[in-house]
């Protein structure tokens, strides 16, 4: 909403009319400290913002409705200048706010992840190679057959560290970004799903949505990942859901349009235990897993400007891939 250099308000868009429950007709020209239970609070926080040119952003503002229960939000409060407006004051839900700061620390961590996993594959990968030489050449010295099947082993285990540090390196190509439909690349994942695991996969698809920008292959592998995690849980029922998500912000960014994508299944849940790691490289809920799929599926969806989420309890999970529309 603007407000004028007297606090009242001179303009509301139809996001803080939906967000009020009110329109903008019964909001304009209303003092807009009235809205709010703090209004000492905020008076002070408007007058600093109006003559320091500083944001100020207030915690906890509870706007009061009428027969119902209030409703906690977050108010950031912009000096503008050159405009028949003195203030702008952007309200945001609590739970929207506290998303944002999930995602920005999510976005750290991953950073921080990627960097760590690329030098410490870098550094295993060298010696790999020695020991895996060493192997063949210790095998074609060995008089009994029945030696080799340890130098196999030997050979083996460094064949399948080798695989996992190039999975660790693969994800810092540059992305191949042209237009694409994401209802395709969810059919090939599905196809592969199940051809894998035989498991079907229910689609609940938006015909409307546009095309995405971005790189068939790592849009693939990303929600690949999510799935076949799903299905490696051991859920019985997988589905792939895809609407349009409006005026949406991801990492900090303000989105007309962006695509929701929901991998839903009816598996045992994220253990509580990981949940605020699970992004993070090798960290698995899964015996014998490696940890790598939802991290790499992370990076990717972060290539794009996007963001994954997620919500878990025994017998349903939901990961959410948003990723903006042109």
């Amino acid at each position: 909403m603007a407000l004028d250099e007297h606090f009242v308000v001179r303009y509301a868009n139809p996001a803080a009319e939906n967000l009020l429950a009110t329109g903008a007709k019964s909001l304009l020209g209303q003092p807009f400290l009235q809205l709010f239970a703090e209004r000492a609070e905020l008076e002070r926080a408007l007058a600093e913002a109006l003559t320091t040119h500083w944001d100020y952003s207030a915690q906890n503002v509870t706007y009061s409705r009428a027969a119902r229960e209030p409703l906690p939000l977050s108010c950031t409060m912009t000096r503008i200048d050159g405009r028949e407006f003195g203030l702008l004051a952007e309200l945001r839900p609590i739970e929207e706010q506290l998303r944002h700061a999930r995602e920005e620390r999510l976005v750290f961590e991953q950073q921080a992840n990627r960097e760590l996993i690329r030098n410490l594959a870098h550094e295993i990968k060298n010696p790999l190679g020695g020991l895996r030489g060493s192997a063949q050449l210790l095998e074609r010295e060995l008089d009994k057959p029945e030696l080799r099947e340890y130098t196999q082993v030997i050979i083996e285990e460094a064949d399948r560290l080798q695989r996992l540090m190039d999975r660790m390196l693969t994800p810092h190509r540059t992305p191949r970004v042209e237009p694409l439909a994401i209802h395709e690349v969810l059919e090939r994942v599905r196809s592969l799903v199940r051809a894998e695991f035989g498991v079907e996969i229910e689609r609940d698809y938006d015909p409307s949505l546009p095309e995405v920008l971005g790189d068939r292959e790592q849009l693939i592998q990303a929600a690949l990942n999510i799935a076949r995690n799903a299905a490696q849980a051991g859920a019985a029922h997988i589905a792939f859901r895809t609407r349009a998500a409006r005026q949406i912000t991801i990492l900090r960014q303000r989105h007309k349009l962006a695509l929701e994508l929901q991998v839903i299944d009816d598996g045992p849940g994220v253990p509580a235990e990981i949940q605020e790691r699970i992004f993070n490289p090798l960290v698995s809920g899964r015996e014998g897993g490696t940890g790598l799929g939802l991290s790499l599926a992370q990076t990717f969806v972060q290539y794009h400007q996007g963001v994954v989420e997620f919500e878990s309890r025994p017998g349903r999970t939901i990961f959410r891939i948003l990723l903006p529309l042109t």
